[in-house]
């Protein structure tokens, strides 16, 4: 039986905010080599999600200060030049996020893997995250994607029915994460990908 969709949730990073290191690090490292090693080695994906999931700035840093001390000045960096890591919003999805709003036929909400400490800004340089019904933030809830607690947050707060909801999301290990709960996913590749899946699912 086919439920017809009610709710739909984004994910904010590389769906709706061009957020990438690299726009930083391009600024700090000379050559695209260097810069690589240092993002899969010294400020790695894994140390980062540590912070989305509530870990202090300032415990994650001195961490890799003790590791990487020829790195100090880069490692310092990333929290202390966090905002240059945002490319600004993803205007293709921005304008879907609109439409959908538009219609009023769906609840919209954000399911982001995001430390608690820069969202504030976030909330403060993007209009568009108030057109929410609801954010759930992973650094707040000290639990993150794709942990089935996090989404669980989501669905009890806001009495959400997984089999009427679409989740959108470019890691494929989180759309993985919220199929298992139930919840069908849209891996997001681009925003002419998106709006061609919405409309396959009549949302759009």
């Amino acid at each position: 039986m086919h439920h017809p969709t009610d709710t739909i949730i984004f994910d904010l990073g590389a769906v709706l905010i061009d957020w990438n290191p690299r726009h930083l690090y391009r600024k700090i490292f000379s050559n695209e080599e260097e810069m690589e090693w240092f993002l899969q080695n010294v400020c790695t994906p894994d140390w980062n999600e540590q912070q989305d999931a509530g870990r202090s700035f300032e415990a994650a840093t001195e961490e890799l200060l003790a590791q990487f001390p020829a790195y100090a000045g880069a490692i310092r960096a990333w929290y202390g030049r966090w905002q240059e890591t945002i490319g600004g919003p993803i205007s293709g999805t921005v304008d879907i996020l609109r439409e959908l709003k538009e219609t009023k036929k769906f609840k919209l909400y954000a399911l982001t893997n995001w430390s608690a400490e820069t969202f504030p800004w976030a909330l403060d340089n993007f209009d568009f995250l108030h057109w929410f019904d609801g954010i759930v933030v992973s650094g707040v809830e000290k639990t993150r994607k794709p942990f089935p607690e996090f989404y669980q947050i989501l669905l009890m707060r806001y009495g959400v029915d997984p089999a009427r909801t679409l989740f959108i999301d470019d890691s494929q290990r989180n759309i993985s994460g919220g199929e298992a709960l139930g919840i069908t996913g849209i891996h997001f590749l681009s925003p002419e990908q998106l709006r061609q899946a919405l409309t396959a699912h009549r949302v759009l």
